[in-house]
């Protein structure tokens, strides 16, 4: 029970782990910046049950790793992140839609549009705010990351390969003896 409520390796270790695993990714800094752009990008629109095809074809048309999107995806938006994503979502679509005045006094019974799932009914009051107000900060968050993963990942990569070509110098180089020549 304790492990549910406070993981035994602490709440930063996923994160280390989702960030060493786009870091060791053998792609060019842009192939995973822009995978983990179109991640993100997908995660802010409502439409949760195709967010990795989505993310897949977007990666696809900007040269990304496949790997990368589902990653992005996958960290960006999950269950934790979820609600917040869809309350600035519907907020923005209502303040870029005009329609907080229209709304005020009318309910809008979600259970019910799910249980029918016409998508006719459902677009207007809940598809349509939270797609448009998505645009904004999904388009903010996706350039931000792809310029922090794009620079992170470059450093990382020149480091490592500067690390193996030591590496690689020094094994050609053979052992160094102590051992002064007579």
């Amino acid at each position: 029970m304790r492990e549910l409520l406070w993981p035994r390796k602490g709440f930063l270790r996923p994160i280390r782990y989702l960030t060493m695993r786009i870091l060791r990714l053998s792609a060019s800094p842009h192939a995973v910046a822009a995978g983990v752009a179109a991640g993100v990008f997908v995660s802010w629109t409502p439409f949760i049950g195709v967010h990795f095809v989505m993310a897949f074809v977007i990666s696809y048309f900007l040269s990304g790793n496949m790997v990368a999107a589902a990653l992005g995806c996958a960290a960006f938006g999950n269950p934790l992140t979820y609600p917040f994503i869809w309350g600035i979502t519907w907020e923005i679509g209502h303040l870029l839609l005009s329609r907080e005045d229209h709304l005020a006094g009318q309910a809008v019974d979600l259970a019910a549009l799910f249980h029918k799932l016409n998508f006719t009914e459902l677009w207007k009051p809940v598809l349509e705010p939270m797609l448009i107000g998505a645009i904004p900060p999904a388009a903010v968050t996706s350039v931000a990351l792809y310029a922090l993963t794009f620079y992170t990942v470059k450093g990382f990569q020149t480091r490592r390969r500067t690390r193996l070509m030591e590496r690689a110098r020094l094994r050609l180089a053979g052992p160094v003896s102590d051992m002064p020549s007579v």
